[in-house]
């Protein structure tokens, strides 16, 4: 399989503090790609130099096609991102948010009103494109903020603790919008603390003090680690961190 990001010897220093430490790493189109790692472990800056928006110090990679060095802006275009924060306008409603997106990222109108109807009818929100999102519940926002990151249908979608603070249900219909997603052929590169979400990816990667210390499917890593389940690797190995948060 071709892959959608590639990345070799990607570091980044804040002065004499190397965030991120030669990490190399590659993901496959289609692929539901795990990031994982406790705070501090450099993930977070890791995942902003892959989405365009900081510059690494030095090492290579490309996202989507564009250099990470050099092409940001195309990357930008070319991505999906969904914060950990929930970050749509609370005083806009559901479609209006969704146009909104759609046009920042280049739709037309026609494209966005075909697309707001598709997703609407697809997730069953359209009884609510006129709600205002301050109104809906925080499961509901999780999806609209998902569907909003994929409005422009981006080949790559970054999900940065997509399912942070919602019930155990909801976190279980994320993922099947999740897994829909990659099945059409979207690339999902998601970082999560949850452990159990960790089993549904097909690799993960897992960070410490800014260097990827595993990476292989969730079953391999059980193997190698005599684990039973992710959440005994992932103790073990940020165990090992020498520095903090």
């Amino acid at each position: 399989m071709d892959n959608i990001i590639t990345v070799s010897n990607l570091t980044k220093q804040f002065g004499s503090f190397t965030a991120v430490d030669h990490i190399t790493f590659a993901v496959s189109r289609g692929e539901i790609f795990g990031f994982l790692g406790a705070n501090g472990a450099g993930k977070t800056t890791a995942m902003r130099m892959l989405c365009g928006l900081s510059k690494p110090t030095s090492g290579s990679g490309s996202v989507a096609g564009y250099d990470l060095r050099t092409q940001g802006e195309q990357i930008k275009r070319h991505i999906g991102y969904m914060s950990q924060r929930f970050s749509l306008y609370e005083d806009l409603t559901v479609a209006e948010n969704m146009e909104l997106y759609g046009g920042i990222y280049g739709l037309s109108r026609r494209e966005v009103s075909d697309r707001v109807d598709q997703l609407l009818t697809a997730l069953q929100f359209a009884d609510h494109r006129d709600d205002l999102v301050g109104s809906l519940p925080l499961g509901w926002k999780q999806k609209l903020a998902f569907m909003v990151a994929t409005v422009h249908r981006p080949e790559l979608v970054f999900l940065d603790e997509p399912t942070g603070g919602v019930d155990p249900i909801t976190r279980r219909q994320f993922w099947d919008l999740i897994r829909a997603a990659a099945a059409q052929g979207t690339t999902i590169f998601v970082t999560t603390h949850y452990m159990d979400e960790a089993e549904y990816c097909h690799r993960i990667s897992i960070m410490v003090d800014g260097q990827i210390r595993a990476l292989d499917t969730p079953a391999v890593l059980r193997a190698r680690y005599g684990a039973d389940t992710m959440e005994q690797v992932f103790y073990r190995l940020a165990r090992e961190a020498k520095r903090g948060d």
